[in-house]
């Protein structure tokens, strides 16, 4: 499980829930860059921004804490 923290939300990423759907970098691909690392980039959109993308993973690999 992989923490990244932006403001006063942290985004966790479990690499072996991830269904590679690609939802996260479609949505948000300023933020969500899987051929970079580190792959999740939180300085580039709004907190506000990331936590609706995240809302949205289909396998529960993105979450919030």
């Amino acid at each position: 499980m992989k923490e990244y923290k932006k403001e006063d939300v942290t985004i966790l990423w479990n690499a072996e829930k991830c269904s590679h759907s690609a939802v996260c970098a479609k949505g948000l691909s300023a933020v969500f860059k899987p051929k970079e690392k580190p792959w999740i980039q939180v300085e580039n959109a709004s907190k506000e921004e990331i936590v609706s993308q995240v809302l949205k993973c289909p396998s529960g690999a993105l979450s919030l804490k």
